[in-house]
């Protein structure tokens, strides 16, 4: 039977969950009454909005009638690389929908729901930081990796490649064998990242026959190295010798470039901390 469990909504997470909720829904509540939202960066910061909306509502009303046991999946893992991944999605929609959606000047009513949207998406990414923050694992502590460094950072890796795909051309990178080693170095390192954060949430990393943490650790090593090669090769090939076109609008191809470069050195700083901690963690650990 199902049971109250009031600490769900009263402790630290449950109130940062609490006004993730709220936040979140007063984001894409206000930016449907304006019904200006119908491009593809508009549709994506309302589809962050409703998503982070729904399923923290879910975890939610799961913790609080004690009901997540039953789910055949690691709940503070699958918590974790959510409140992670939903920050990431609220962080991103707080920067693109103004960027391409708020007109100057600013001057009436529409334009006022729009900055007050852009205000509590501010917010409601600040609610889930905090959620990652309060559920991260202590030092030493990895009974639920994905709340580990190295485990939140698999999630950072993923999404910023999703990031990477959604800025892809197929006329740019299939001019030559070098931008398609690129878009090869970022579909693998994203399988691979994506299928350990699934193994993992779905209790299934303990059927690998190997050691795992030093496979993490090759693993890591050799994106680290594939990553090298993409942030040399995709801004030579893609960028080198071709000016930047006049006019130039946010969805050209040499801003898209431009983009995917930036992208590429986030995830290559982010892979080179995952093998430093997960190092330290596998080689280095505290004895007991």
């Amino acid at each position: 039977m199902a049971t109250l469990n009031l600490r769900a909504l009263t402790s630290w997470v449950g109130i940062a969950r609490l006004l993730a909720v709220v936040l979140s829904c007063l984001s894409f509540s206000l930016v449907a009454s304006t019904r200006d939202f119908g491009n593809p960066y508009g549709t994506w910061c309302m589809f962050s909005w409703c998503f982070c909306f729904a399923v923290t509502l879910l975890v939610l009303l799961l913790e609080l009638l004690e009901l997540y046991p039953l789910l055949p999946l690691s709940w503070d893992d699958f918590t974790s690389a959510f409140s992670m991944l939903a920050a990431l999605m609220v962080f991103t929609s707080s920067v693109v929908f103004p960027a391409t959606l708020i007109k100057s000047p600013c001057n009436n009513s529409k334009c006022a729901r729009q900055a007050v949207a852009t205000t509590s998406s501010c917010l409601c990414f600040v609610a889930y930081a905090l959620e990652v923050s309060l559920t991260r694992a202590k030092p030493g502590d990895i009974s639920s990796f994905l709340s580990t460094v190295p485990g939140l950072l698999k999630v950072f890796e993923a999404y910023v490649a999703c990031l990477i795909f959604s800025l892809l051309e197929t006329s740019e990178y299939t001019k030559g064998s070098g931008l398609m080693w690129c878009v090869a170095v970022y579909s693998l390192c994203f399988i691979f990242t994506l299928l350990i954060i699934i193994f993992t949430i779905g209790r299934c990393l303990s059927y690998i026959p190997c050691q795992l943490e030093k496979v993490l650790v090759g693993y890591n090593a050799l994106a680290l190295l594939m990553y090298l090669t993409a942030m040399v090769v995709w801004p030579l090939y893609s960028l080198g010798g071709r000016g930047r076109p006049d006019p130039c609008y946010s969805d050209c191809w040499w801003n898209k470039n431009l983009g995917i470069t930036f992208l590429t050195i986030f995830n290559l700083i982010a892979y080179l901390v995952d093998l430093v901690y997960s190092t330290r963690m596998v080689f280095f650990r505290a004895p007991p």
